[in-house]
């Protein structure tokens, strides 16, 4: 299962954590595993590419996470939230449809 951590302080999103394969089917074949892959990298692309974030993204291939840390302020703030939100959105609605294979979490 993959487990999507969204870290919040109050209202603001401040990163998250994606973590683990869905399971869903086999290695180069998941397209649960896929989507997530592909939500992920455009939120990141948009955040730090785009936006300018200057966000901290650590990678540990051999866990098979990613995370995204915000700094405590950005210039497109209130776009980097939507990205985010928008991210969180898209996951839920990937878990409703994938329930045994994806999980998402507010912490």
């Amino acid at each position: 299962m993959t487990r999507c951590e969204f870290f919040t302080e109050g209202e603001r999103i401040t990163g998250f954590s994606v973590s683990g394969h869905s399971g869903y089917g086999e290695a180069g074949t998941d397209i649960v595993c896929a989507a997530i892959s592909a939500v992920v990298t455009m939120a990141e692309a948009t955040i730090n590419d785009v936006c300018g974030a200057k966000a901290k993204v650590r990678v540990k291939d051999e866990q098979a996470r990613i995370t995204l840390t915000l700094p405590a302020s950005c210039d497109e703030e209130d776009t980097v939230q939507a990205v985010l939100a928008g991210m969180m959105v898209t996951l839920m609605s990937m878990r409703d449809d994938y329930p045994d294979y994806i999980e998402v979490l507010e912490v």
